[in-house]
């Protein structure tokens, strides 16, 4: 696809520039930086890093791939791609990182190839020049932030629609490649999410040549020929096992999880209400949002008849309606649309008013320059306890939190703060100046706060603590049945105690064939249970004044720690 020289024609915007190796060389280090920073060291977290490990833990204990399972029961909500890709690196680097440390590495493999893809994309619609902005646009929009760091599906998926968009982006000059790649990606996201990536891509890819007059190409066909080739393992060859092994639990899967969801047919998941996503994208795609309205707004019409627009626009449009029409909703389902919006802001950054880029650059240097300062002024009242009512607060929201200084934290913190005031004195006069200077921005952001604050915050989410003291009450050996006990506690329990519980509302005979019971409610609610039950322990996490936990027993009498 040969780049239309057209959207990115403004006078003297080269003319400061690097050279595009050094840009791409910048690009690659602050990538790294941004992706590694924050996998680790933290516990899993709930609710989607503590389930997500629970089935990786399956795979490490049994090898069992199959049937993603959790704490001991069947769980088919996602295929099991990431959970694999997940237990491999565990495997490979658990006598390095604690288990679940090195089992985020999967998020940063996923996440390296999202960026790859992106940048190869960027390069094939508007120019080797352009390979390096999308990548910044991307890792610049706040909404993709936490969720690209956490041991989630959604960054297989993700990175299945990057590999896909790259395929459609380079159909027209490799079309068998592109099928493949085109295929593959779509294969991927299926593997970690459903049917959502193939649908999403297969519908794109469809109904390019219907609306796009520039797309009805014979050499489009191979690439949909080669496309259904290059997904076909994907989409065969765990589905015919796991229906082999259980045709139910292939239904629960492919009926409940997929469509069941989508329509409403089902309580998975939480409810999506009317402009969900329309409001959520005005923060969660800040800043390649406004840029891709503005390339949009200044070509007008033309807009329809650039290639190099046609595919990420409808590409947006096809995922953000299809989304919309979803009855199940959250926001992390928006990561995909960040894709397309991040080549459209590539695409617009150097035909930006100047005023605009100005103005871009100027909010993100004070708006990071702001939250430096407000991250050192809490990292000082965490070591030193000055000032007071700030430090006060901190231990309010983490009571028994144990803060240690560490002199290496306050080196990498004030070199990255230097690093960062000097690349924004340095660097030269463009437009790209404010893409460059947003994405090192929140990248020192993303550095300051879990350098400063992952402890503090682990240890406030962590259930490590809590499950310790819970253990010391549940037998070494019989059964631990469980009452509205939730999917990560359940994992976590089963990470951290090595205890599986029998669920009262999967097995209601729990509650007659084991003689100890954890419970999970609410702060504030009553101690309704009565004989033959007694309890022997209620607590929660520190600092949580909402759940609570409490461990009953039949026979009061204490039990020797394990």
């Amino acid at each position: 696809m040969v780049p239309d020289p057209r959207l990115y024609a403004t006078p003297g915007a080269r003319s400061a520039e690097p050279s595009d190796r050094l840009h791409a060389l910048f690009t690659i280090a602050l990538c790294a930086v941004w992706i590694f920073t924050g996998l680790f060291p933290h516990d899993p977290w709930k609710p989607d890093e503590a389930w997500t490990f629970g089935l990786v833990l399956h795979i490490l204990q049994t090898g069992d791939w199959v049937v993603p399972t959790l704490a001991g029961e069947p769980f088919m909500e996602k295929p099991p791609v990431f959970f694999i890709t997940a237990a491999a690196f565990s495997a490979l680097f658990g006598g390095v990182l604690e288990l679940h440390d090195a089992a985020r590495l999967a998020t940063g493999f996923y996440l390296s190839i999202v960026l790859f893809f992106v940048a190869l994309s960027a390069r094939e619609l508007y120019g080797r020049e352009h390979g390096w902005v999308a990548p910044l646009a991307l890792i610049g929009c706040v909404g993709l932030l936490i969720r690209a760091h956490q041991m989630i599906t959604d960054t297989a998926l993700l990175a299945g629609f990057a590999i896909g968009l790259y395929g459609l982006c380079l159909s027209a000059r490799r079309p068998v490649l592109a099928g493949i790649a085109l295929g593959t990606g779509a294969g991927l996201g299926f593997m970690a999410k459903g049917m959502l990536a193939p649908s999403l891509l297969g519908l794109c890819a469809l109904l390019l040549p219907v609306a796009f007059s520039t797309w009805r190409r014979r050499g489009y066909l191979l690439v949909l020929l080669a496309a259904g080739l290059a997904i076909l393992p994907w989409v065969t060859i765990w589905p015919a096992a796991l229906h082999a092994r259980s045709p139910d639990l292939f239904n629960e899967w492919f009926l409940a999880n997929n469509y069941g969801r989508f329509l409403g047919l089902n309580d998975i998941g939480p409810e999506s209400a009317p402009g969900e996503y329309f409001v959520m994208l005005l923060w969660y795609a800040w800043p390649a949002l406004p840029l891709a309205a503005w390339v949009l707004w200044q070509r007008g019409r033309d807009a329809f008849v650039t290639p190099q627009l046609q595919l990420p626009v409808l590409l947006f449009v096809v995922t953000f309606v299809t989304l919309s029409l979803s009855a199940d909703a959250r926001e992390l389902y928006a990561m995909p649309m960040l894709l397309p919006l991040s080549l459209l802001a590539a695409a617009s950054i150097d035909a930006l008013k100047r005023s605009a880029a100005n103005f871009l650059d100027w909010f993100g240097i004070m708006t990071f320059g702001l939250l430096a300062i407000v991250l050192w002024t809490v990292y000082g009242a965490l070591m030193t306890g000055w000032p007071a009512p700030l430090a006060a607060r901190l231990s309010e929201l983490h009571p028994g939190f144990d803060a240690r200084f560490d002199p290496l934290t306050l080196v990498v913190g004030a070199a990255a703060t230097l690093l960062w005031i000097g690349l924004v004195w340095r660097i030269g006069r463009s437009n790209r100046r404010a893409i460059i200077n947003w994405a090192s921005g929140l990248t020192l952001f993303w550095i300051l706060t879990n350098l400063f604050l992952l402890a503090f915050i682990d240890h406030g989410k962590t259930y490590r603590g809590m499950i310790e003291e819970v253990k010391v009450h549940l037998p070494a050996e019989g059964c631990v049945a469980s009452q509205a006990l939730g999917e990560s506690q359940r994992a976590l329990l089963d990470y951290f105690a090595g205890v599986k519980t029998q669920r009262i509302e999967r097995t209601p005979l729990a509650a007659q064939a084991c003689n100890v019971l954890l419970w999970q409610g609410w702060a504030g609610d009553a101690d309704s249970r009565g004989d033959p039950w007694v309890k022997v322990w209620e607590g929660a996490r520190p600092g949580d004044r909402r759940e609570l936990y409490r461990v009953y027993r039949r026979d009061p009498a204490p039990v020797a720690a394990n």
